[in-house]
């Protein structure tokens, strides 16, 4: 069987064009498609050529209610716990993400590879990981 590759993940973030922007800057993505959506909404895909985010805002006020006081969408069934990329340079997209006003958690070695997270100002936790 050939290997299956995640195509996409959809996430509801309060400014699909400014976390577009920002997730451009820091992985070298480039928006993909933007258009109207489900429910009055509106999403931004940004990505790579194979892979990709959908953000999504819906229409009127978004909540994030679900996820539990601690901001631990680990505890919420069904929340989105983090989103992981790879990258070449964990230092330099470290930096790039203090640079966004982001605070980016320590760097962790761990089998095989070397990882920090961050989470954005819509409170999604990113896993940035190298394993080079």
């Amino acid at each position: 069987m050939a290997e299956t590759t995640l195509e996409h993940a959809n996430v509801t973030v309060s400014d699909p064009d400014e976390t577009a922007r920002r997730l451009s800057r820091l992985f070298g993505w480039r928006v993909r498609w933007t258009g109207a959506s489900k429910d009055g909404g509106y999403t931004v895909h940004v990505g790579g050529e194979r892979s990709y985010l959908a953000l999504y805002r819906g229409k009127g006020a978004q909540s994030r209610e679900a996820v539990s006081a601690t901001g631990e969408s680990q505890r919420t069934r069904g929340g989105l716990n983090h989103i992981a990329v790879t990258v070449d340079d964990l230092d330099s997209i470290r930096e790039l993400a203090a640079t966004e006003g982001f605070s980016p958690g320590s760097v962790q070695d761990y089998e095989p590879g070397r990882r920090f997270y961050f989470h954005d100002g819509d409170g999604i936790e990113f896993e940035v990981v190298s394993y080079a």
